[in-house]
């Protein structure tokens, strides 16, 4: 068995040693792919509206829940914000009847988030 130190190698040599029968293709030859940047734009941006969104508490069936009402643009808008703020807090929601609702009392994070995308908010409730 033959020992190898990766430490000392660059990036080619350690792929050489691993795969000894691969041919590197030049970077040349690899196409570039292209990226639409209205798509990206488009798919970031939300409405901002005049209005502040309403973020308050409610118990419902004696859980906690948030809920986030308010919003002036498109549904899709409001559901691609409701994705992204239970991806950013781990938990568990849906997007009815034109509001957010959240697992759990996370006001003042989603509050904290609202305001880091430019939204205004206002807090209801204890």
């Amino acid at each position: 068995m033959r020992l190898i130190n990766f430490n000392s190698m660059d990036l080619q040599d350690q792929l050489k040693n691993l795969f000894p029968n691969h041919k590197a293709i030049p970077e040349e030859a690899i196409p570039e792919v292209e990226h639409d940047p209205s798509y990206s734009e488009q798919a970031k941006q939300l409405y901002i509206q005049k209005e502040p969104m309403i973020c308050k508490f409610e118990k419902r069936k004696g859980k906690a829940t948030t809920i986030i009402e308010g919003y002036e643009g498109s549904d899709d808008d409001f559901k691609v914000l409701a994705k992204e703020i239970k991806t950013k807090l781990s938990v568990g929601g849906t997007f009815k009847d034109a509001s957010i609702i959240i697992q759990g009392d996370y006001r003042d994070k989603i509050m904290e988030i609202l305001k880091m995308k430019g939204f205004k908010v206002k807090r209801v409730g204890g």
